[in-house]
């Protein structure tokens, strides 16, 4: 007795063309070229600062993380260094930086107003009024009036942090718009939204 075959036939593939060694399809008499690219480098500090963290507070938040981090660094200041205005202005330089790269694209415009309050609510530990509350209040105002460099400097560094990345989100605005049908993602989904 003979035993049949049950499964079915495999269908047949067609013979793929073979590379030239120019990196081109080769089909009969036309030839197709394919573009070969390198792969992208990467500097090196763009994995990094992938890795860190990248919250996104409101404006209160980013107001009150500046404030915290800077009467913290403040007091830390004043405890280790004896209220060393350089060293105060040198770490308020990041903290402007942070609180403008972490705050929410709605809540933009927030973070060069934020950076000023949270330098004045940071230099109270090191200000060194005494007298109560009149005495310390004009040390705080006379602190202000000295270190106005660092204030300026921090709120620059927030401000055109801050323009940058308003720029970034109307562009990317713009050509969201310019595509049809909203197809802005991979697959002509919609683009995802940052």
């Amino acid at each position: 007795m003979e035993q049949h075959r049950t499964s079915s036939p495999q269908p047949r593939q067609r013979p793929q063309a073979p590379l030239s060694p120019q990196g081109t399809l080769a089909e009969g008499p036309a030839v197709i070229p394919v573009p070969v690219r390198p792969p992208r480098q990467v500097p090196p500090i763009v994995p990094l600062l992938r890795r860190l963290p990248n919250p996104r507070l409101t404006g209160l938040g980013a107001g009150l993380f500046g404030a915290a981090v800077m009467l913290a660094l403040g007091s830390l200041n004043q405890l280790i260094l004896g209220g060393s205005a350089v060293v105060y202005g040198l770490l308020f330089l990041p903290v402007s930086a942070l609180t403008a790269l972490w705050v929410r694209e709605a809540d933009l415009v927030t973070a060069p107003i934020t950076v000023p309050i949270s330098f004045a609510v940071g230099i109270v530990p090191i200000s060194g009024g005494s007298g109560g509350f009149g005495g310390q209040a004009m040390a705080v105002v006379t602190a202000l009036a000295v270190h106005a460099g660092w204030l300026y400097g921090g709120t620059l560094i927030a401000g055109v942090i801050t323009c940058v990345r308003k720029v970034r989100v109307m562009m990317g605005r713009r050509s969201r718009r310019g595509r049809p049908d909203g197809a802005g993602g991979p697959g002509g989904g919609p683009a995802r939204r940052r």
